[in-house]
């Protein structure tokens, strides 16, 4: 089994929010989505390749995701290897993408939360740009809203998503990293 996890903060107020593009992802698939509160999070099971995998959007905040994401990968015994997180990154332009093997948390909280309670940084990343803040505060740029353009971009990249999570869950992240990043 494979997880896949969006993350974001829950709340109308964030829908749309840079901060948000984990769940933005997610969202592009329709999938049907049910609340765990033992979990903290949002789940949906799907099959991919002959696999199962568990698409998961923690109700935790973005701060505290790790929490979700270890209740979910302890209970369905899920190696943090066959987790792959989808998040947001400053330091990357906007719409550049980057799959990452492992890492730190490069100042990301929802990361740093993740890597707290897996013990752990040797989870996955598929990290989406949405540039550096020019003129704002770091926390007022990442709770703001996309523009149009930024939304369509995002909703024209569907096919690009489901064939990361595709080679993903078929050929693991060393081959998926080979073949999508830099494009």
């Amino acid at each position: 089994m494979k997880m896949i996890v969006g993350l974001g903060n829950v709340g109308k107020e964030y829908v749309g929010t840079r901060h948000n593009v984990g769940f933005q992802v997610l969202d592009l698939f329709d999938l049907d989505f049910s609340l765990e509160k033992k979990f903290q999070a949002y789940l949906s099971t799907t099959i991919i390749e002959n696999e199962k995998v568990l698409f998961v959007k923690p109700t935790t905040f973005m701060n505290l995701s790790g929490i979700a994401v270890s209740k979910i990968a302890t209970y369905y015994d899920i190696l943090p290897e066959d987790i792959l997180v989808i998040q947001d990154d400053m330091d990357l332009p906007f719409g550049k993408i980057k799959i990452k093997k492992q890492g730190s948390s490069g100042g990301h909280n929802g990361i740093k939360s993740i890597i707290e309670q897996l013990h752990t940084e040797n989870f996955n990343r598929l990290k989406i740009g949405i540039d550096h803040p020019q003129d704002q505060m770091i926390i007022d740029y990442v709770l703001g809203h996309f523009s149009k353009k930024e939304i369509e971009f995002i909703q024209n990249k569907k096919a690009f998503f489901a064939d990361v999570f595709s080679s993903f869950v078929s050929y693991g992240i060393e081959k998926t990293m080979t073949k999508f990043n830099g494009q």
